[in-house]
């Protein structure tokens, strides 16, 4: 039983990394998740199918968050951003890169669209991007860290709820700890991925290189809408930027990115930014944008039920915890590789919290753990996997802007150069902070 886990996930990779359609790969996976546990086929897609529901919200909110940035671009206001960017960064390739990972930054914590944002402002960087010979794997990275770092370390927006997760369920396993804890037991973690980052902006991916025609297949989004004119600053960009504030601050208030997104959206109906009558057009476009994506989260939220469900990821932890009981060092490695394994395949390391979390506190807790170093564990391993996960917003939001001139590979040009450059550091360093803290 313990290795069903790792066996369904090797199978989701395998699959991914032959270029299968990732919804196809995850189904695979939790098939074989399902038969190897005793399963039949139909109880396994039936197990699939009732656990796709535990992303709903999520899937949700990406919808009207999608919805929500193709109204903020409709007004043009990402055209002078855009225009702006090309204007300053022209030749300037590592810069181009880290100012792209700070707007990145900023859609986690200040402006609540998390990855609604990228379908709208890189395509029309592409063309950019091609004639510097920017290597896109380093915008990948960048996009990537901006929409992992900013939750890890900072305990506002989506980072407020990240750690609220972490904190409810070890309260609930029965840790004592604080929100100040677990923000200051992430932080090193954190400063993994801030080196990761950094390692692949000036180092690995810092030479000139050429996209590929068809390396991404079918382009992702039709770049037909993008707003190309100049346009100076008015009242409805003043009015925009009212509600993209209304949104964050509803959605720091009611911690749901659901209403957050409809307070942003109704906002701009109310102040006649977008006329009544570009509603359906609004939406439909938010659901091209974002549908695909919304779909997968549903379909890694059933490989997660099964994997729950049929007891592997508790087995799998109990296994390797088994093996190592006296020493702190080798179990926190331990842990950590779990969390690796299990938020690959789930793709969403605020779904996995309160899986691992469950199982982690009591193991940690007998190890002498100290409860902020436990919390350094949840939080990591949690967050681990997430980037370089082919069922990962982290990794397929990126690939929604950069392939939509099909020229960018989701699996070789943003998973795999995620994988590496922040999973690797995540282990290293919060192992580290488990053990120091």
């Amino acid at each position: 039983m313990e290795w069903v886990v790792v066996v369904s996930v090797i199978v989701m990779t395998i699959l991914s990394l032959l270029r299968v359609n990732v919804i196809i790969a995850i189904i695979a996976a939790a098939v074989t998740a399902g038969l190897m546990s005793g399963l039949s086929l139909l109880d396994s897609i039936d197990l699939f199918v009732s656990g796709m529901g535990g992303q709903a919200n999520t899937a949700l909110s990406y919808i009207l968050l999608g919805a929500f940035a193709v109204a903020i671009s409709y007004t043009g206001i990402t055209a002078i951003l855009v225009n702006y960017l090309i204007r300053i960064l022209t030749g300037k390739k590592t810069m181009m890169v880290l100012v792209i990972a700070g707007a990145a930054s900023l859609s986690q914590n200040l402006v609540p669209v998390h990855i609604a944002f990228i379908p709208i402002l890189i395509p029309p960087l592409l063309k950019l991007f091609d004639e510097m010979r920017l290597d896109r794997r380093a915008v990948a990275t960048a996009l990537t860290f901006g929409l992992k770092a900013p939750y890890i370390m900072i305990p506002a927006g989506y980072g407020l709820i990240f750690h609220r997760i972490i904190y409810d369920e070890m309260v609930q396993s029965g840790a004592e700890i604080t929100m100040g804890e677990i923000a200051k037991s992430l932080f090193i973690p954190g400063l993994g991925m801030v080196i990761g980052l950094l390692i692949a902006v000036f180092f690995t991916y810092r030479k000139e290189r050429d996209a590929i025609p068809g390396a991404g297949g079918a382009a992702t989004i039709s770049t037909e809408a993008v707003k190309k004119d100049v346009v100076a600053f008015n009242r409805n960009h003043a009015l925009t930027i009212l509600s993209i504030i209304i949104a964050f601050a509803a959605q720091i208030i009611t911690e749901s990115l659901v209403i957050g997104a409809l307070a942003g959206l109704i906002s701009m109906f109310v102040f006649l930014v977008i006329p009544y009558k570009k509603g359906d057009e609004v939406i439909a476009d938010g659901v091209k944008m974002m549908g695909s994506i919304a779909f997968v989260m549903l379909a890694a939220s059933g490989f997660g039920n099964v994997l729950k469900e049929t007891g592997a990821v508790t087995a799998l932890v109990e296994v390797s915890s088994g093996m190592l009981q006296d020493n702190k060092a080798f179990i926190a490695f331990i842990l950590l590789l779990v969390g690796l394994v299990v938020t690959m395949g789930i793709g969403s390391s605020f779904g996995t919290v309160p899986i691992l979390a469950a199982l982690y506190v009591p193991i940690c807790l007998a190890a002498g753990f100290s409860p902020i170093g436990t919390a350094a564990l949840i939080g990591t391993a949690g967050a681990l996997g997430d980037a370089g996960s082919p069922a990962s917003d982290s990794t397929l939001g990126p690939t929604s802007g950069l392939n939509a001139d099909g020229k960018h590979n989701h699996i070789w040009d943003t998973c795999v150069p995620t994988f590496i450059h922040f999973n690797i550091p995540l282990i290293l360093f919060g192992w580290v902070a488990a053990i120091l803290l």
